[in-house]
């Protein structure tokens, strides 16, 4: 079939639901969160997990629209900063504890889907980091790094075991990270937002916010046909940016990754694949994958300035598929899209507060899903309970991103790690 440029496999095979109605009239709230992104729906499930059930989501398309619903499905530990590099920045308790956060996240996710029944493919068999270089030296380094600084332990995986499990003579030995797991994101996107729901909080899709101003002692929330008066407000747009508060937009750059899902593969599936592990290389400019349900292949990679068609980026990625698996010769690919990430100069998440009662969270940097669950608890306890960890990102602030000329930066950053790539790979010949 032709990809749809409206259409990825995730909204293909999405949960039915009941649309959520678009804000209509005045409404009075306690906390008013705009996006229905996974940063904004954990916010607003930790609130009314606390409590706090007075909250309004406001989304701007439907609950799951942008990068939260298009994702590679990856839910593991950590940040787009490497660990390495988070420990030199913080020392070795800072950086445990931020680490931590993600690893908490990871466990939350597996407790809400089981919790609220949240269909959405979960698959709990680990992650897989193969080793696109012949020199095993980066890979024990994490090892090591990640069992002393962090109390982490990842199996090393040879060369054999690997092509065992990974059926592509393109990889070399492995780390693989038991404490992971893959799903279908926009579904559970559509779950998180359900189990909010359940418990009070009030959603509106197609409720586009087009003015945000402090009026006395509140908030004013307008979209083109309704208003919330709130105490406090989160801002929880991501790459897809609000236009609200400047300071906030201008903190990230929204980049884009690329994704395409290929036909039901039958057997040829166990002819690439003896592990239900999603997998991705030690590369810069990695690929990533997974298997599916009904045996196709999710595969995704790249990152880019430019949010390409889908005709184009089927013809990208299926030329990097092949690169690996050239088993599948003539797959045919079913489904091709792209999204938005939304990623900070210091590479950390944004999160944070203002004493006038606005909150962000954002720049999670194509590893969201545990890092935008650990997020939401943050803000959630901050504002149920006055309970101050958030602060523990406060190294990490709104720095400018520089916005035309960050564009070009970022990709001038990766044709530069791309081409470290293709030397290094020439040189092992």
């Amino acid at each position: 079939m032709t990809p749809s440029p409206a259409l990825s496999y995730y909204r293909a095979t999405a949960t039915p639901y009941e649309p959520y109605a678009p804000l209509l009239g005045r409404q009075q709230a306690r906390v008013v969160v705009i996006g229905g992104g996974f940063a904004g729906l954990n916010t607003a499930l930790g609130l009314a997990e606390r409590g706090l059930h007075d909250v309004v989501l406001l989304e701007r398309e439907q609950v799951g629209f942008g990068a939260s619903g298009r994702n590679g499905g990856f839910v593991f530990a950590g940040y787009s900063l490497g660990e390495q590099d988070l420990f030199q920045q913080l020392g070795a308790a800072r950086a445990r504890a931020l680490f931590r956060r993600t690893i908490d996240g990871v466990h939350r996710i597996r407790q809400r889907i089981g919790h609220y029944a949240i269909a959405c493919d979960a698959v709990d068999a680990g992650v897989i980091w193969a080793n696109w270089f012949r020199d095993p030296g980066v890979l024990r380094g994490r090892q090591q790094l990640l069992a002393e600084r962090y109390g982490v332990d990842w199996e090393w995986l040879s060369e054999p075991q690997l092509r065992e499990l990974v059926r592509s003579p393109r990889y070399h030995d492995g780390l693989f990270e038991r404490d992971a797991l893959h799903l279908h994101p926009l579904n559970y996107a559509i779950g998180l937002a359900g189990a909010a729901a359940g418990q009070g909080v009030r959603i509106h899709e197609h409720s586009g916010v087009r003015r945000l101003q402090r009026d006395g002692d509140r908030w004013c929330v307008q979209t083109a046909s309704g208003e919330v008066w709130a105490e406090q407000v989160v801002l929880a747009c991501g790459g897809y940016l609000a236009g609200l508060e400047r300071r906030i937009d201008r903190a990230i750059l929204p980049i884009a990754t690329y994704v395409m899902v290929t036909e039901p593969l039958g057997h040829r599936l166990a002819a690439c694949l003896a592990t239900r592990a999603a997998i991705y290389d030690t590369r810069f400019a990695f690929d990533y994958y997974r298997p599916l349900p009904d045996t196709r292949l999710l595969w995704g990679g790249r990152i880019s300035v430019l949010d390409r068609a889908p005709r184009a980026v089927q013809r990208l990625l299926r030329r990097d598929l092949l690169r690996v698996f050239p088993q599948l010769g003539e797959v045919r690919v079913d489904y091709a899209w792209s999204g938005l990430m939304s990623y900070a100069r210091h590479q950390m998440p944004q999160i944070g507060g203002r004493e006038d009662g606005l909150w962000w969270a954002q720049a999670f940097g194509g590893h969201g899903l545990s890092s935008t669950c650990a997020a939401g608890e943050l803000l959630a306890a901050a504002i149920a309970e006055g309970d101050p960890a958030w602060r523990e990102f406060s190294d990490y602030g709104l720095a400018s991103t520089y916005r035309p000329l960050g564009f070009m930066a970022a990709q001038a950053s990766y044709w530069r790690a791309e081409l470290q790539d293709w030397l290094k790979t020439r040189l092992e010949g």
